[in-house]
């Protein structure tokens, strides 16, 4: 199983449009972060976690050719607003392309793309085409098990424990407060992809602090701290980490060949085993 950092960012992106910050200039390129979302493949499948208005260019950029479903987390602007963009992998791969969340989350998805439908518009129009599965319980894609996890993160979110040839991973992007139930159901997985969006508290975000000290709790072998804002140099915060937590960035990949390539700020590479 190969995991892609498609965008690592906060709601507004980094850059955020008229700043001028050290970070939004950065020449670091692990600073520059789109919204959030993340590409998960095997040798029999592949989908994405959330399509961000961004979506179309982190397709482009990393080479992402091949969808086979679209998993959401929550309905927020930044994770639903690039799902328009699906229509493209019905064209490549002549299919219909399910859609998975829990009710709300549906409900929501449908509300704004109200003219998506399950098959090709009698009129000739460019629309995607999809499934919506409403999630109410574990399920599969491919030979990859998604098992839903409560996450307070605004009215509704859903976090994901992914499992996949004997290896186990968590994925929560956005994340206030994270119930004993799925602190266990956490606890001890290979990887462990975590909300950390800056230094200072937020209402609706778990800050830095508050995201290592969970991250103790969870106890993975890996951990990487995820929808990052503008008050967070990569370098700087990934310096002040305890061993086994780094920092994603975009375009990072997870896993595939068991290694993974970690540009430095300077010249050459780090290459890390996970």
């Amino acid at each position: 199983m190969e995991v892609t950092f498609l965008g690592t960012g906060t709601s507004v992106g980094v850059p955020m449009i008229g700043c001028h910050c050290a970070v939004c200039s950065s020449k670091d390129p692990r600073n520059t972060r789109r919204r959030t979302s993340l590409y998960v493949r095997t040798e029999e499948t592949a989908f994405v976690i959330d399509t961000p208005p961004d979506f179309r260019q982190q397709a482009l950029d990393f080479g992402i050719e091949r969808v086979d479903a679209v998993v959401f987390t929550h309905a927020h602007a930044d994770h639903i607003f690039g799902f328009d963009d699906i229509r493209r992998f019905n064209t490549l791969q002549k299919r219909a392309i399910p859609t998975y969340a829990d009710a709300e989350t549906l409900a929501d998805v449908q509300r704004v793309f109200n003219y998506v439908g399950n098959k090709p518009s009698p009129h000739g129009l460019y629309r995607p085409v999809v499934e919506f599965v409403e999630i109410t319980g574990p399920f599969g894609i491919g030979g990859v098990r998604l098992t839903p996890l409560d996450v307070r993160h605004g009215r509704k979110m859903t976090g994901y424990l992914i499992e996949h040839g004997g290896r186990r991973f968590g994925y929560v992007p956005d994340c206030h407060a994270m119930p004993e139930a799925t602190v266990r159901a956490l606890h001890g997985v290979d990887l462990m992809i975590l909300d950390a969006l800056r230094y200072t508290p937020h209402p609706s975000h778990i800050c830095v602090e508050e995201s290592l000290a969970l991250l103790s709790k969870i106890g993975a072998k890996e951990s990487y701290l995820i929808h990052l804002c503008h008050d967070v140099d990569h370098a700087e915060l990934e310096a002040r980490l305890p061993p086994g937590i780094r920092v994603s960035y975009d375009g990072l990949k997870l896993g595939g060949t068991g290694n993974v390539q970690i540009p430095r700020a300077g010249n050459g590479t780090e290459r890390k085993a996970i």
